[in-house]
């Protein structure tokens, strides 16, 4: 447990920027009509599972813009 308390400076700046970019990625993901492989529910779950690089998957990979 002390260790956790010990890393937690560095911890939650990652926490928050993990999840700043996943919120973002799942609004946009609902503003689109389409996305790259046409599969909505795919990208929801990299985005949540995939941790921070499912994010950054997305960004890279959406596709066009509309």
């Amino acid at each position: 447990m002390n260790e956790i308390i010990k890393h937690l400076p560095f911890l939650i700046p990652v926490l928050a920027i993990h999840w700043t970019l996943a919120i973002i990625a799942l609004v946009d993901l609902a503003k689109r009509k389409s996305v790259r492989f046409n599969n909505k529910f795919i990208w929801v779950l990299i985005i949540i599972f995939v941790q921070m690089f499912g994010s950054v998957v997305y960004f890279l990979a959406r596709g066009d813009e509309e």
